[in-house]
């Protein structure tokens, strides 16, 4: 049928006209054509936007069947956006535009979108009561769980609906298919072997669902390739047998196919053979990719695909069995290029996260590389690539949004910031458990969904690629500091540890085994509780001797300053608590403490240190909180002493009792160089946020975020300022992170839950450090040598316990235009005195006159 130019034919029948021509003829051509044709509509009725609706849905499809993911999503959206905005019904956009855009967030790893598109379709699904669509929305939920580490919840979710939901032979069976996958993960083969041999006797009767079958045998073989690798082979076979009578796949699933092949082939020894499936792969996945010439993938030719990321990462450990080293870091490195892709793609910062955790994994590897040739060549470039790789890793998250926070529009802030306040809405009802309200979450989901769609539409799509660290520059910034760094990496099979010092470089490794764990986290659970050293001085004294000596920590040194970078658990432990020479004494303020030999500082990554921001206050005054919270059981006694002593020092704006909001705080907080925070926290748990405690509310970390704020200091004087939920690459998720993210540079805050009293002699003496002129850094450890040295305070007070919980975060400098500021006053009072001095000389002559 061709339309005529006759002007009965509407905008709407053009639309559904251009979707019939190309369905019924599909081809990469074709969807060209359609892409085209679908910029020219501009519809303005409800029906001619329901018709652009179904067009970009089919749209979508069709752009993922021929491998291009992130076109399909972003038709995906823009249907939804459309339906969502014109309220729009008489279309079934969960069936053919939540489900397949949920699943496509999964394969990017956009895990927080991927659960909330699943989760609104899921409610939708369960008001309506259509057990089909609620059946998917679990079993594309348990692959978002998976695929983000939430073994145990997947597991949770899949027995409960097996054994709770009516389901037919067939659903019954992909959900056992999906519960063996995460019981493998969870190391219960047992388990797994037993889901996918049932998930295979029901489904095998089922024509439909030829591919779950196939991929419950491909999930036995990869059960089976480390204990037997024939049997694995075997089960191989009967999923290529079934996986061959599928048709119309999508690039993708072949690829993955080629690379399962691939890996079983490696795993039996046959490198050539598994080396031509890699190829295949790349030429399934890669337009123009040359086989023929056995080189990599041109770095141009890749985007964001978790196929392509597996088969590189296959493609190095082939070179590396080749006895190709170079070649294999050539390919990690064509990985990292696709992970920084993956990244700009994602908004939430859980997902970014995630997909850190799939680069560190990669870096390990990489480092050993890095230093197997250091070994063989002894070219110290090996050492400094290794360090500048692992140094990519440190806070990437934190490193790129607060580099993009200095460049968005605000239109673009203030989406992230109602975003945000969603999430502390969903945060906060989830922490309800049982009696949370679930329209609620809905609802929240609902509206940040329709955010997350708008502040997509803002904003381009281009890759955060991360700033190198000029290694050159550091040793230049170190030298000028007078200071050594020791940064580590805590990898799967062992912790890496770097020293910088007068120009060099050193690599060195810590065993990560039980013994070692065992040992470190010994050492950390000193600290959880006041008695615990005190009960066992020369046990503490022992241990803190054995942690020194593993943490490969330099010795006293000319070099007077200590730069911690720590990884993993190790950011919650106190180095300068360690013990660089066991001795008998019970006397705590004579035990040789690493702060004898050093001014320590720490930092959450080497980047941090070197491209430190100048202080954009002259004058220090201070914002203090000090909620107090008399006559109730969180009563801070010592608070208000802690306050005055402060007061005495500084002017500012100290917010005491009901004055010490959150309010009161956000509003004033960009006026004063010092934000001093003297309350309670708590450093949340699996389920809840680290928070803080405001007079008349508890905010959660993430709530923080939104304050943008640029103080020369922020103080956290309260429990566990420093404690959250503990990412390897990214660190803890903690009230100090919070202030990181609002562009807090420089932070003192606590590790585990500190005393009152203590807590305000100590502040004390900080702050007469930081009036006598001394750098915040300076300050701190001169704090807790002046709390070591004060006979007034008693030995049982002077446990580590008590002085060794706060640490500090930020630049060595001094505020140098504080610094000035006393010179220039200094100097105007000497030419004051002058003057005063030459007119009573004057006035004194004219008197004998």
């Amino acid at each position: 049928m061709m339309f005529s130019q006759s002007n009965a034919v509407t905008l709407e029948d053009k639309i559904y006209y251009a979707i019939d021509v190309f369905v019924a003829n599909p081809s990469e051509e074709n969807l060209k054509k359609l892409e085209a044709l679908d910029k020219t509509f501009h519809p303005k009725s409800k029906a001619e936007i329901l018709a652009l609706v179904i067009l970009k849905s089919n749209k979508a499809y069709y752009q993922n069947q021929f491998g291009f993911t992130n076109k399909a999503i972003s038709s995906y959206e823009n249907a939804w956006h459309l339906f969502q905005k014109n309220k729009l019904s008489d279309y079934d956009i969960t069936e053919f535009c939540l489900k397949p855009l949920g699943n496509l967030y999964t394969i990017i790893g956009d895990y927080d979108n991927a659960e909330n598109t699943i989760k609104q379709y899921f409610y939708i699904a369960n008001v309506e009561k259509n057990q089909a669509q609620k059946y998917a929305a679990i079993l594309n939920l348990s692959n978002v769980y998976q695929n983000s580490g939430r073994i145990n919840e997947a597991i949770v979710l899949l027995e409960k609906t097996i054994k709770t939901e009516r389901l037919t032979a067939t659903q019954k069976g992909v959900l056992l298919n999906n519960l063996g996958n995460n019981y493998f993960l969870n190391t219960k083969s047992d388990k797994a072997e037993n889901s996918y041999l049932k998930s295979i006797s029901l489904l095998k009767s089922d024509k439909s669902q030829i591919e779950t079958l196939s991929n419950a045998y491909r999930n036995l073989s990869k059960l089976n390739l480390y204990s037997d690798v024939k049997l694995a082979d075997s089960y191989f076979e009967k999923a290529r047998n079934e996986f061959n009578k599928l048709s119309n796949l999508e690039p993708r699933k072949k690829a993955q196919f080629c690379i399962e092949e691939a890996n079983l082939l490696f795993k039996e020894g046959k490198i050539s053979e598994a080396d031509i499936k890699i190829k295949d792969a790349f030429t399934i996945l890669i337009p123009y990719y040359n086989k023929s010439n056995g080189n990599l993938p041109n770095k141009k030719s890749l985007y964001a695909e978790t196929t392509l990321l597996d088969a590189l990462d296959l493609q190095a450990e082939l070179f590396l069995a080749q006895n190709q080293p170079k070649k294999a870091l050539e390919s990690y490195q064509l990985s990292f290029h696709i992970e920084e892709l993956f990244q700009s793609l994602l908004v939430y910062e859980n997902s970014k996260i995630i997909t850190q955790i799939r680069n560190r994994n990669r870096t390990e590897k990489c480092l050993d590389i890095y230093y197997s040739l250091y070994q063989k060549e002894k070219k110290i470039s090996y050492l400094e690539s290794a360090f500048v790789l692992q140094e990519q890793t440190k806070s990437a998250v934190l490193k790129q949004t607060i580099s993009k926070n200095k460049t968005i529009s605000r239109e673009e802030k203030l989406i992230l910031e109602q975003l945000q306040n969603w999430n502390t809405i969903i945060s906060k009802e989830q922490q309800k458990l049982d009696s949370a309200d679930i329209s609620v979450i809905n609802n929240a989901i609902k509206k940040q969904n329709e955010l997350m769609l708008l502040l997509k539409s803002k904003t381009s799509e281009k890759s955060n690629e991360s700033k190198i660290v000029a290694i050159n520059n550091l040793f230049s910034k170190l030298k000028k500091d007078k200071a050594i760094l020791v940064e580590y990496f805590y990898g799967q099979n062992r912790v890496y540890c770097f020293t910088l010092e007068n120009g060099n470089i050193k690599l060195d490794f810590i065993k990560n085994d039980e013994n070692s764990i065992r040992t470190i986290r010994s050492f950390i659970d000193y600290f959880s509780d006041s008695e615990k050293i005190a009960n066992h001085v020369s046990d503490y004294n022992h241990d803190g001797f054995l942690v020194y000596k593993m943490l490969k920590l330099p010795a006293k040194s000319t070099y007077k300053n200590l730069i911690i970078i720590p990884d993993g658990i190790l950011t919650f432990l106190p180095f300068e608590a360690l013990i660089t020479k066991e001795s008998k004494t019970t006397n705590f303020a004579k035990m040789n403490y690493l702060l004898n030999d050093f001014t320590i500082g720490y930092n959450n990554s080497a980047s941090f240190y070197l491209n430190s921001i100048p202080f954009k206050f002259y004058k220090e005054t201070v914002l203090g909180v000090f909620p107090i919270f008399e006559k109730t059981n969180l009563e801070l006694a010592f608070s208000k002493k802690e306050m005055e002593a402060i007061q005495e020092k500084f002017d500012g704006n100290y917010l005491s009792k009901t004055k010490a909001t959150f309010k009161n705080f956000s509003s004033n907080a960009q006026n004063y160089s010092i934000l001093h925070l003297s309350t309670h926290a708590d450093s949340g748990d699996i389920i809840d946020q680290a928070n803080i405690k405001f007079y008349n509310s508890e905010i959660l970390y993430s709530e923080l975020y939104n304050l943008e704020i640029t103080p020369n200091l922020v103080v956290l004087s309260a429990c566990e300022t420093g404690i959250g939920k503990l990412y390897k690459a990214e660190g803890a998720m903690s009230i100090a992170r919070g202030f990181q993210f609002a562009g807090a540079q420089n932070l003192l805050f606590s590790l585990w839950k500190v005393n009152d009293f203590t807590t305000s002699i100590l502040m004390e003496k900080f702050y007469s450090n930081i009036k006598s002129g001394k750098s915040y850094y300076e300050a701190t450890n001169k704090a807790k040598l002046d709390f070591l040295s004060d006979e007034s305070i008693p030995n049982a007070k002077k446990s580590p316990y008590y002085w060794s919980a706060f640490v500090y975060y930020g630049t060595l400098e001094t505020n140098s235009n504080g610094n000035y500021f006393i010179w220039f006053s200094i100097l105007g009072s000497a030419i004051a005195l002058l003057l005063l001095f030459k007119i009573f000389k004057k006035w004194k002559n004219s008197k004998r006159l």
